[in-house]
């Protein structure tokens, strides 16, 4: 992945450390490529269910029932439905110069203007839908929904259904005078 710097060209700068601390187990792997298969998906959800059950100390039932659920969508045989490949790169950007202090990304929960170079997001659900590029993505790697109000971001809206036609009146004919 290109940094922030090679996209603009721009010279390097001095690496800042990472605003957020790097997760102890690497979960690069699991979106760093696309999920092709119910195969790959089911290998993701085993991965993250093994991470969360190495990272808790204690199992309190909200956790139990996050194992629960990724177990069960590891074992079931429904694809992971993600947004297609290029919907990302597809995103709105918001420039830095209209984002102001108190916007936080809903994810991490983190201020946007704390990054030197903020990549942000909007989400074509709502206007006020932010997020950081690099928390939102892996997010929709494996669902095609926001978030925040679980809309379906790839859903096509269907036409309006035709106006209903009465029986007595016939066709408007253009070319009778």
């Amino acid at each position: 992945m290109a940094s922030y710097e090679d996209d603009h060209n721009l010279p390097r700068t001095p690496r800042v450390p990472r605003r957020r601390p790097a997760p102890t187990v690497d979960l690069d792997s699991l979106f760093t490529s696309s999920l092709p298969s119910a195969a790959s998906a089911s290998a993701a959800f085993r991965a993250l269910a093994s991470t969360y059950s190495t990272l808790s100390a204690t199992h309190t039932p909200l956790l139990e029932s996050i194992l629960d659920t990724l177990t069960h969508d590891a074992t079931s045989e429904v694809p992971a439905s993600g947004v297609p490949e290029g919907f990302t790169d597809m995103l709105e950007r918001v420039p830095k110069t209209r984002l102001k202090e108190a916007d936080t990304c809903p994810i991490c929960n983190t201020p946007f203007l704390e990054d030197k170079f903020p990549l942000v997001v909007r989400l074509p659900c709502h206007r006020d839908h932010l997020f950081d590029l690099e928390c939102i993505a892996p997010w929709l790697k494996l669902k095609s929904t926001c978030p925040l109000d679980r809309k379906d971001l790839v859903k096509k809206k269907s036409p309006p259904p035709p106006p209903p036609q009465d029986e007595d009146e016939e066709e408007w004919d253009d070319a009778y005078g």
